[in-house]
């Protein structure tokens, strides 16, 4: 099953990518205890990790809200064809992103709102497609929602260095500007309401910028965390930041806030990354999180983009 429904809200995962990211648990996730990986081994495998080769599976995916008639994408991945010299992962794919949103009811033109949590490579290489030799937007009616601190900080008129150092070269020129210069942004700060179930707020460590959607409607309550999370070893290890994270104390602190609400309100944990069932729903444990159970999403199988 690659569709639930919360509420009067249907989310369906749209899958791009499934599969090695060529880095270690000790690379990743610098912070993590050994042992967290060594004693959860059982369930990590193979989802999560690839116990004989010692590598972090990671999923690419969108996830397809609809709300109030409204066709909405959280995060748009990385995108075929983009040229990404210091990201080789995830270099020149050619998935059929598209034809999965078509299966599941939506073309291009019929999406109203895209939601980039954040500006990092995975994050929005659908915001474009290549027409000819020009990046133009995929989706040309929708508004596209992006935090105006990531746009300042990834502008590279504005000369940060940031922690991914060229990991993001190319991204907001082929990705975020074009949307921008088709006035299709909308540029947010702090929070914004979507509609009366949906209201992004500002999550910051990861990125400046970095962004959670909430979603509550009726009684039930999801919130999509982005990259707060990439591996379920974050929740199990709340200080445990990813390599990528660019303010690691801030980033620390969003997690436990973020993970100690969800847990308070039973909300559905929806990172971008995860593979396995894709989303948790979590209880506090002491200091720390625990699994509660995982959403009755259908495991994904291996998937890259390329033959």
């Amino acid at each position: 099953m690659d569709q639930i429904t919360l509420g009067d809200v249907t989310i369906t995962r749209i899958r791009e990518y499934y599969g090695p990211v060529d880095m270690s648990p000790d690379t990743f996730f610098p912070q993590s205890p050994k042992e967290a990986w060594e004693d959860n081994s059982a369930w990590l495998t193979p989802h999560f990790l690839d116990a004989g080769t010692n590598v972090v599976h990671s999923a690419i995916q969108t996830w397809l809200l609809r709300s109030e008639g409204k066709n909405i994408l959280v995060d748009t991945g990385v995108g075929n064809h983009k040229e990404r010299p210091y990201a080789p992962v995830w270099s020149h794919l050619d998935t059929d992103f598209l034809g999965q949103l078509a299966r599941a009811g939506v073309e291009p033109e019929d999406v109203d709102i895209v939601i980039n949590t954040h500006l990092h490579v995975d994050h929005v290489g659908w915001n474009t497609c290549l027409d000819g030799r020009q990046w133009v937007p995929t989706f040309p009616n929708a508004s596209y929602l992006i935090p105006k601190e990531d746009f300042d900080f990834w502008n590279p008129e504005n000369g940060h260095e940031p922690v991914l150092g060229r990991g993001n070269q190319n991204v907001f020129e082929d990705s975020v500007a074009p949307v921008h210069r088709a006035g299709l942004t909308l540029l947010w700060e702090n929070s914004h309401r979507i509609d009366a179930a949906l209201r992004l707020d500002a999550a910051p460590g990861h990125t400046p910028g970095s962004s959670v959607l909430t979603l509550a409607s009726g009684t039930d309550r999801a919130v999509f965390v982005g990259d707060l999370l990439h591996s379920p070893v974050q929740i199990l290890e709340p200080d445990a930041n990813s390599c990528f994270c660019e303010d690691p104390a801030r980033a620390r602190a969003t997690r436990r806030t973020v993970l100690g609400r969800a847990a308070d309100s039973n909300a559905l944990v929806i990172p971008a990354h995860l593979g396995g069932h894709s989303a948790a729903e979590v209880m506090r444990e002491g200091g720390k999180f625990a699994i509660k159970g995982w959403a009755p999403f259908t495991p994904l199988t291996p998937y890259t983009g390329r033959s």
